[in-house]
């Protein structure tokens, strides 16, 4: 989109205003970030996004105009030596970055040589991916034929089987009709998900439809059973308003919705704030902690389906789902829920997530949300759960409605002692307004399918009811994890300390003289354990005479996903003639079962540093 390389380059976030957010994850099985550098590695907040809803991510590898005709010669008209030493670099890249595997894509003209070697270069990336990244993934783009011409078919045929038959997947060029879809039938045989009917959303060229009438596409596309490759969805951003932005993203896949069924999330805990990765403000468990634009795709939570809900036979009671930067229980955003519950029936519903997860003995779940305006709507959680028993092992099944049923669960009023760290607030107001809501479940020999929030009239109530509601939090946690002991920040180290001197204007609007510090923090912690660290610092400066500098109130820096975090020019003050400064930097752990650390558990590394001596 826009070239690539925009604001999603900054790994530790930054503080762009309006930026382009993805966030309808479920709809979709592949990410592949795109642009027209010759090796194309998916910024880590992608990758992080996309893995955490479980979508794989692709990047590209492209070879275009002379330039890259001249390349590909180079590495594909010699021996199997060349172009085996292009796919071992792919594979350590892919490694290296964690994600998935490439898109080729060579539109550039090649020698008979070269296109000859095209076919073993695929299949020799594609095996040597498996076996260093599980799950790897090796699609090609529909350019190149056997021939060696760079000729679009619009189709999977015989000038292009060879590269479709040498690797996992197939993306057709964009300018296609249905009777290309009726002779690929025949030619893709078994193999008819592998081939990815290519769809240009910026409609371009002699297309089937484009844009907000991208879904004719898709109707076609699954008429005959293909897989969909959407190319440029950032349409919605790049061409319309901005201030729309969100109302249009909704509407373009919105109308999607029905051709693009939701995958499923298949382990615990479940935990989300619905936080988009970006905001105009910081909030933490309804605490703000900064005002002010900030966007950090790797911060984006489990997001849900973004749908309309309606009960069958009713043409009046609705449910709508959007995501809102108004207000945010812990992140940037919360879930908003718009809704009508019509006088003739009790309550209304909708879907927000899909689950394939085996019921453990015991779960805990909990819901965090507020009203908005006067209203005495009822809200709860829906589980809808299907019989594990017809479930085929190693595999995604669907279960028929005769084996699904759906519980309300019995709320958790007093939670058991060893959960009050994950939950000290269930059925009490919280600051902002918020309520917290938990919920014990026992099923056995279940498998968890659907996650509803209901929405019921208040009793005694036979009038229309008009409601909105704000989710800012949902847990799906398994009792036995919440027994295990939390392991501690340990080993955080302070590196590659570099000093400046603020800038003379700074100087002068800040007394005291003011210094900028950054460097490098590194910890120990297991990953598997966390959603994230928060890292904090406490700034103080004091002469020995006067013993250490009082408390003060820890500052958040920003987020980090691994165990490591790097400072880029923080303001300190200066150390004046015979006073130390300090700078304590502490490390948060944000635990998978979402819940808060006491401070004291926190990781710390502490900074003492003095003026030049004279």
């Amino acid at each position: 989109m826009m070239g690539g390389y925009l604001d999603d380059k900054f790994i530790q976030g930054s503080a762009a205003q309006n930026p382009y957010c993805f966030y309808h994850w479920q709809c979709i099985d592949i990410f592949v970030y795109f642009s027209h550098h010759l090796v194309t590695i998916p910024p880590v907040g992608w990758t992080n996004a996309a893995h955490r809803h479980g979508v794989c991510v692709l990047g590209t590898f492209i070879a275009e105009w002379k330039e890259g005709g001249q390349l590909c010669e180079a590495f594909l008209a010699g021996d199997e030596r060349s172009y085996q030493a292009v796919a071992d670099q792919l594979v350590l890249i892919a490694q290296f970055f964690r994600f998935d595997g490439w898109l080729i894509n060579i539109e550039s003209s090649l020698s008979l040589a070269a296109v000859g070697n095209v076919p073993p270069f695929l299949r020799y990336l594609s095996t040597q991916l498996c076996r260093q990244v599980p799950g790897g993934l090796v699609l090609w783009y529909d350019s190149v034929v056997s021939s060696g011409q760079v000729k679009w078919q619009n189709e999977l045929n015989e000038q292009n089987r060879i590269f479709f038959d040498s690797c996992d997947g197939f993306f057709t060029n964009y300018n296609w009709q249905e009777e290309h879809l009726d002779r690929m039938v025949a030619q893709a045989g078994e193999r008819r998900a592998d081939v990815y009917v290519g769809v240009d959303v910026f409609a371009r060229g002699n297309v089937v439809g484009g844009q907000f009438d991208t879904h004719k596409s898709l109707e076609l596309i699954r008429k005959h059973g293909f897989s969909a490759a959407l190319f440029a969805p950032g349409w919605v951003y790049e061409c319309l308003e901005k201030r729309d932005f969100f109302q249009n993203q909704d509407k373009f896949w919105g109308l999607l919705g029905r051709y693009l069924p939701p995958h499923s999330i298949c382990s615990l805990p479940f935990v989300t704030s619905f936080c988009l990765g970006m905001g105009t403000r910081r909030v933490c468990y309804g605490q703000e902690e900064a005002v002010g634009p900030w966007y950090h795709p790797s911060a984006q939570e489990i997001q849900p389906l973004f749908a309309e809900q309606r009960p069958e036979g009713d043409g009046q009671g609705w449910v709508k789902t959007h995501c809102c930067l108004a207000d945010a229980w812990n992140g940037g955003s919360s879930l908003l829920l718009r809704g009508v519950i019509p006088p003739e029936v009790g309550h209304v519903a909708v879907r927000l997530f899909s689950l394939h997860v085996p019921v453990p003995p015991k779960i805990f779940l909990s819901m965090v949300y507020k009203l908005e305006g006067p209203s005495d709507v009822g809200v709860a959680l829906e589980l809808t759960t299907g019989d594990a028993g017809s479930c085929h092992v190693g595999g995604i099944s669907t279960l028929s409605a005769e084996t699904s049923s759906r519980h309300s669960p019995r709320p958790l009023r007093v939670p058991p002692t060893k959960l009050a760290r994950w939950v000290g607030h269930c059925g009490q107001q919280l600051s902002g307004g918020w309520v917290q809501r938990c919920y014990e479940v026992n099923l056995q020999g279940c498998v968890l399918q659907d996650l509803w929030v209901s929405f019921s009239r208040p009793p005694g109530s036979r009038e229309q009811e008009a409601f909105v509601c704000r989710l800012g939090e949902l847990q799906v946690v398994d009792a036995n994890s919440l027994l295990r002991p939390l392991p501690r920040v340990q080993a955080v180290s302070v590196s590659r300390v570099r000093w400046q001197r603020a800038a003379p204007e700074e100087e002068e609007e800040q007394r005291p003289a003011r210094l900028r510090l950054s460097c490098a923090l590194h910890w120990s912690y297991p990953l598997s354990h966390v959603r994230c660290f928060r890292i904090h610092c406490c700034r103080a400066t004091g002469s020995p005479a006067e013993g250490p500098p009082g408390p003060e109130k820890p500052a958040l820096l920003g987020l980090a996903f691994v165990n490591q975090y790097r400072v880029v020019d923080l303001a300190v003050a200066a150390a004046g003639p015979g006073t130390d400064g300090r700078v304590e930097f502490l490390v948060e752990p944000v635990p998978r079962e979402g819940f808060l650390v006491p401070k004291a558990e926190w990781g710390r590394a502490a900074l003492l540093y003095s003026g030049p001596h004279t």
